[in-house]
């Protein structure tokens, strides 16, 4: 059966999700509906950088919507650039309050101001009145504690948001340990904005769990469980495509080196962005072991592309069969 009641969004992860990718990845799978931009982040005095921005350029993002988002805690700041981004087209854009990396956090940026709600409702007061764009906000649980969001909610409930995405886990707990659906659904009956799911969503299974335990979501942000079955989306519509699986990896992953080839400006960038992606990929394979070890070992490109070409042609089975 096809969901259209589902929204599925591609998660922003640095390194992974860039424009490149989504283009890409649009042209050869279905069912992702839009993406979050890997976080952009604010620079003191009101200054930008274009190259920061280049990535959600709406010339280079036309084959699937994104939402840009923004890390930091400084409001002007936050309204120069989020009004700067609107100007170029963006009506929607997304506050970073859920990375958990320590130099970030340390600086009371991403997960790490989960820990100050004052702060938090200080900046939305000053904030959402000067924003052209509506806003979402991208949380954690918490920074130190899964309690921290009881904390949270009220204040986000004062202000008009596009909704809520929640990742229940805590900062500290990075991706370790496993989704807390106690605390999801505490957060549901908690709150009147509009949630989004994220986390530990790899595959149609768990993905039903979730939706079978939480009826009234229908949001879900997905990252790791889509680099490591691009199929994700696809199976969780039920949108059937009536072509090998193992083909329309071979020809997804030929068209995203192709298009990195070109970005890139040596091979070691090359390769190293690629193998990367190998790392959710490859474990993706049924007795992948002995040829993802050659992927991620090559040298050169040339021994990078024999060694792909080599993966393929074992044929070997993919774990997430429609």
């Amino acid at each position: 059966m096809n969901r259209t009641d589902i929204k599925i969004i591609l998660a922003p992860l640095q390194g992974f999700t860039d424009v490149t990718y989504r283009n890409v990845f649009s042209n050869h799978f279905q069912g992702v509906d839009e993406a979050i931009a890997p976080f952009i982040s604010t620079m003191g005095q009101m200054r930008l950088k274009p190259t920061r921005i280049k990535d959600v350029l709406p010339e280079k993002n036309k084959n699937l919507t994104v939402v840009p988002q923004i890390l930091g805690n400084v409001a002007r700041d936050f309204i120069f650039l989020a009004n700067h981004l609107f100007d170029l087209g963006h009506k929607r854009i997304n506050w970073n309050l859920g990375c958990p990396h320590s130099k970030i956090a340390k600086k009371k940026r991403g997960s790490g101001l989960l820990l100050y709600p004052r702060l938090i409702d200080f900046f939305l007061s000053a904030v959402i009145p000067e924003l052209s764009n509506t806003l979402s906000i991208k949380i954690r649980l918490g920074y130190k504690s899964k309690n921290e969001i009881d904390l949270l909610l009220p204040v986000f409930d004062k202000y008009e948001l596009d909704g809520i995405i929640i990742h229940p886990r805590t900062g500290i707990q990075m991706y370790n340990g496993t989704s807390d659906h106690d605390a999801f659904e505490k957060a549901v009956s908690q709150t009147r904005h509009t949630l989004t799911y994220n986390g530990d969503i790899i595959d149609l299974d768990s993905f039903n769990s979730v939706a079978v335990r939480f009826p009234t979501i229908h949001r879900f942000m997905i990252g790791r469980g889509i680099l490591s079955n691009p199929f994700l989306a696809e199976q969780i519509k039920g949108i059937i495509v009536e072509k090998d699986q193992t083909l329309r990896l071979k020809e997804f992953h030929d068209d995203l080196f192709d298009h990195y080839k070109i970005i890139f400006s040596g091979p070691a960038h090359l390769t190293g962005r690629m193998k990367g992606f190998w790392t959710y990929l490859g474990p993706s394979f049924k007795k992948n072991k002995k040829y993802l070890k050659q992927i991620l070992k090559s040298g050169s490109i040339e021994c990078y592309t024999a060694n792909v070409e080599s993966f393929f042609d074992q044929n070997l089975e993919f774990f997430s069969q429609n």
